[in-house]
């Protein structure tokens, strides 16, 4: 089909286009502006309670919390704004014309679509190159409590391993592969499910297929006793990539960084089906944008002094919420391993493009 065929007037797609973006991007911006101001409500009292911050901090905060918003708005916005473009449409009698004209619905549709994609790829740069980064520094920022950030220079913090039944606590983990260092380790020595003793240590550095760590010492839980170890080799077949690869948090990396950080946990067999569904879902999120004018096409169809047109918005809008509620559990069934990764991601969409498809071709086509 021929650009001639989907868009007979340019004028008309470009007018349908534009009062789809400034309304898109208008509900955009009024969503972020409250969503901000109740979300510092509960988080302004946190910051400003730490000693030193002040609105310096405050404006920080907004900044990296804004770019969460607005990702989290703009699909809603999208639906939003496609309704209440093709509500006005419908209004002015402007569908009827076009439809008269002897365009199909599809084609009405068309420009929205156009433009919705436009909208979906912006959404993608946006979230790899702003939200990824923003994510990120505010969970590190939280993690100290509003205080001032250490220097990141790639280390590990908090990282528990298991071995068998024993557990392993490290309070830092510095370097990688051979290289990577240990400080605060505390191994838990379990039989059972009881716990028989725990043996500690400052550091501890790569030995061979484990890890030497000193100066040891062992509490026996039984006895109550202390025991000086000194040098001792423990953890025989923990890799050390099972230290540095303990955590990934699939909101804070851009989605080559997240699939690259996949590989490597697949690599040293780790499970990777939860981080998995998050990477599907970076580019099935952003996409649904092209979704909504689907989902809310029931109301520019139907006559609008028929007093049902209100119905129409109402139907559109359920079945955009839907697809946000239908996603975000088809997403927790892929972190629990219930779905398959891609599945999880985009079954949601490829669900409701169905049910689209079908009531647009129900009522028009």
């Amino acid at each position: 089909m021929s650009l001639l065929r989907i868009f007979p007037s340019r004028v008309v797609a470009w007018y349908m286009a534009r009062m789809f973006l400034v309304r898109t991007f208008g509900i955009t911006f009024t969503l972020v502006l409250i969503l901000q101001a109740l979300d510092l409500l509960s988080e302004t009292g946190n910051i400003l309670g730490v000693p030193g911050n002040g609105q310096t901090e405050v404006l920080r905060y907004v900044s990296l919390r804004a770019p969460q918003i607005t990702a989290f708005a703009l699909p809603f916005s999208v639906l939003l704004g496609t309704i209440l473009t093709l509500i006005t449409m419908n209004q002015n009698s402007e569908i009827v014309a076009l439809k008269a004209s002897g365009l199909s619905a599809h084609q009405v549709l068309a420009p929205l679509l156009i433009a919705s994609l436009g909208v979906a790829i912006f959404s993608f740069g946006f979230n790899e190159r702003v939200v990824a980064r923003a994510t990120a520094t505010l969970e590190a920022w939280k993690r100290v409590d509003y205080r001032a950030l250490p220097i990141d220079r790639g280390d590990r913090t908090n990282v528990w391993v298991r071995e068998g039944d024993d557990l392993i606590e490290v309070t830092r983990i510095t370097g990688r592969g051979d290289a990577a260092r240990l400080t605060g380790i505390v191994i838990y020595d379990r039989e059972g499910g009881s716990l028989r003793s725990t043996i500690s240590a400052p550091d501890g550095v790569r030995a061979g297929d484990g890890w030497r760590i000193a100066p040891a010492e062992r509490f026996d839980v039984a006895t109550g006793r202390l025991s000086a170890l000194g040098s001792i080799v423990v953890a025989r077949g923990v890799r050390p990539d099972q230290f540095t690869l303990a955590t990934v948090n699939a909101d804070g990396l851009p989605f080559r960084a997240l699939r690259s950080a996949i590989r490597d946990l697949d690599d040293a067999g780790r499970p990777t089906q939860a981080l998995e569904s998050a990477l599907w879902h970076k580019l099935s999120g952003p996409f649904s944008s092209v979704l909504m004018p689907l989902l809310g096409a029931v109301a520019a169809f139907g006559i609008a002094r028929s007093g049902k047109l209100f119905i129409r918005a109402v139907i559109g809008m359920a079945l955009g919420f839907g697809y946000f509620v239908a996603d975000s559990f088809a997403l927790a069934m892929g972190n629990l391993g219930a779905y398959p990764p891609f599945l999880a991601a985009w079954a949601p969409f490829l669900l409701f493009f169905l049910i689209g498809e079908a009531v647009l071709i129900r009522t028009e086509e």
